[in-house]
């Protein structure tokens, strides 16, 4: 979903960042602030008092939408779920949970401490605001508490569409896998209905646009279409999972094809390379395997030096990032090689390689395999 995200800081043990297009609407919140909502309910301000105020409350904003996903991350973690870190990016933010939940009691309650904590966070602020009028708080500042208390309400509210991803739609997932024991279906079920309410947010902004509000209308365009591709996305994942629960690499795998350090480059390329094809070849002699060679790696080196650079110059050593055991599960594999950016890695059991995994043998088994079960599509 994100591209290079940028670490802010670290707290409680997660790791919140930012990605770059959560400027976009940071920018635009801070505007529409400073141009439309503070003038309309403040008036008689100099325009550099609206964009204090504006900055004030797109702060506030951002600390809503972190506050929100902590407490999704914070309830999650005490159900066993990983959560790698907490991201910003244009449509709000996400809790990166590395698994699904395990229970439709985790799921529920996981899903809803989100909303609620932007509910408390509305109340908070609106006795904040109700004080300052009580007690003769400036009028300025009264406004932006009156902005959060509204901007939790409204984040609490929206959320609570039950429209797979969002929080809504997961507790519509808890409530329907509770009932009928079947994650999937349950999964299917939600995702159609987020995928339905982003057709209607797509039909609203082009009603909105034809009617002259050309950037409102965009936005709900905007909003809508990624909600229906993480909709999308997110069952997506959830099939793949299933169809490949229990399965272990060691059915997967494919006898290696080895390389020894002492080649060349210019060898390697033209007596396997253009030979098998492969992409990735363990460097192997008769000591044992030392590591693996990837035709990215050899495309790095000037072809000039092909003929006098050895494997083993350019190679990378075993590691964790590169090895899996032959009795791991297929999905932690995939999400090995997603976070490595690899689409091969050796099987090893203890120091001996016993085979090759890849993406490709695994897509092709899980196409076959979803094939074979009849897979149901989403509705459109």
């Amino acid at each position: 979903m994100f591209g290079k995200s940028f670490k802010l800081f670290e707290a409680f043990g997660f790791e919140f960042k930012v990605d770059p297009s959560w400027i976009v609407i940071a920018v635009l919140v801070t505007w529409s602030l400073a141009v439309g909502f503070f003038p309309h309910v403040l008036e008689g301000l100099e325009p550099l008092d609206y964009w204090k105020l504006a900055l004030i409350g797109a702060f506030g904003l951002f600390f809503s939408v972190l506050f929100h996903e902590f407490w999704h991350s914070w309830v999650a973690r005490k159900f066993g779920v990983e959560v790698r870190g907490i991201t910003l990016f244009i449509f709000g933010g996400v809790a990166e949970m590395s698994q699904e939940p395990k229970t439709p009691q985790s799921e529920f309650w996981i899903a809803i401490a989100g909303p609620l904590a932007s509910l408390f966070l509305a109340l908070s602020f609106y006795l904040i605001y109700d004080s300052g009028i009580r007690f003769g708080m400036g009028e300025a500042l009264n406004s932006v508490f009156m902005y959060l208390a509204l901007v939790n309400l409204i984040l609490a509210i929206f959320n609570l569409i039950p429209a797979f991803p969002m929080d809504g739609g997961r507790i519509l997932r808890a409530a329907l896998w509770k009932f009928k024991k079947d994650q999937l279906w349950a999964t299917r079920v939600a995702t159609n209905f987020g995928m339905t309410f982003g057709l209607v947010l797509i039909g609203l902004g082009l009603l909105n646009v034809l009617t002259g509000n050309l950037v409102g209308g965009l936005w709900y365009c905007l909003i809508g279409f990624f909600i229906r591709f993480a909709a999308r996305n997110s069952y997506q994942r959830m099939a793949v999972k299933q169809a490949l629960a229990g399965e272990r690499v060691r059915a997967l795998m494919k006898p290696p094809l080895t390389v020894t350090g002492a080649i060349t480059l210019q060898e390697l390329v033209e007596d396997y390379v253009y030979r098998y094809h492969h992409k990735f070849y363990p460097v192997r002699d008769q000591h044992g395997v030392h590591g693996c060679i990837t035709t990215r790696q050899v495309g790095e080196v000037s072809r000039e030096k092909w003929p006098t650079t050895q494997v083993r110059e350019v190679m990378n050593r075993c590691s964790l990032v590169n090895t899996v055991a032959p009795e791991e599960d297929v999905v932690d594999v995939l999400q090995k090689m997603n976070a490595a950016g690899l689409s091969r890695m050796m099987v090893m059991e203890g120091q001996s390689l016993v085979g090759i995994i890849s993406l490709k043998d695994i897509l092709g088994y899980l196409t076959a395999r979803m094939e074979l079960q009849g897979e149901q599509g989403l509705g459109e």
